[in-house]
């Protein structure tokens, strides 16, 4: 394990643990002394990494509310209220769904060259808001991104957004009948994409929506847009890697 100060290789192990049993290391070069948790964001955590990952874990994949997990982890014994819950969610989540969405990089494929694209409403602070959502011919997830407003300049930042996740150029977009998607796909994506018009060639996004929207339905809306867009893009990322076949992935 690398100094998380100085970088060196030059590491020993101490025998003493800290008061949650992980590890203890002293960097032979600058002198810091710094246990497993040290540089991350559960450095200060007060619970165990794997428990706060248990909850986080749950709170984005089930239709859980923040007191339904407090409640669960109770009767196990582990006391923390529902603010906790959503601390931990705050920090944990958007260093969830960067990994995923790294890990996606360059993995689409010749079958993932094909996309469905459409945008759902989201209530945010009492103002309707813009989920857009693009997946390829097999379901799996292209991107997704909140957005305050449904026109020309949100549609050109999300296609945007899907080149620089998945590294890839589709050969074909699906979409429905909304003015703004054919010059946004031809200013971003290139005049070569086949761009498809059609409310019925589009049913496989339709229904793929009744994910997150099933998901945040028991939520009765967000406060905030920046916590709806971290809660919106770590669900749509964590429920698309634990498709099967693609948890797998290293």
């Amino acid at each position: 394990m690398e100094c998380v100060a100085c970088g060196s290789a030059a590491v020993t192990e101490r025998p003493e643990r800290t008061a949650r049993g992980y590890r203890r290391f002293r960097c032979r070069d600058c002198g810091r002394q710094y246990n497993e948790r040290s540089g991350t964001v559960l450095n200060h955590a007060q619970y165990p990494s794997d428990v706060i990952a248990l909850v986080v874990l749950w709170r984005l994949r089930y239709r859980l509310t923040l007191r339904d997990l407090v409640e669960m982890l109770l009767q196990r014994g582990i006391v923390f209220s529902h603010e906790t819950v959503r601390g931990w969610e705050a920090k944990l989540a958007p260093v969830l769904a960067d990994e995923l969405r790294r890990r996606r990089h360059g993995r689409g494929g010749t079958r993932g060259r094909r996309w469905h694209v459409d945008e759902t409403y989201l209530k945010v602070n009492g103002r309707w808001a813009y989920l857009y959502r693009a997946i390829d011919r097999d379901g799996n997830l292209v991107d997704t991104m909140l957005s305050e407003y449904r026109d020309m300049a949100a549609a050109q930042a999300f296609f945007r957004s899907t080149k620089a996740v998945t590294g890839v150029t589709p050969d074909q977009v699906t979409t429905d009948g909304h003015g703004s998607y054919p010059r946004a796909i031809r200013s971003t994506l290139g005049r070569s994409v086949e761009h498809r018009t059609s409310v019925y060639k589009n049913n496989r996004m339709e229904q793929d929506h009744r994910g997150v929207k099933g998901r945040t339905r028991c939520m009765q809306g967000f406060k905030s847009f920046a916590s709806a867009e971290r809660f919106c893009r770590s669900y749509d990322e964590l429920r698309n890697f634990l498709r099967p076949g693609v948890a797998t992935i290293t």
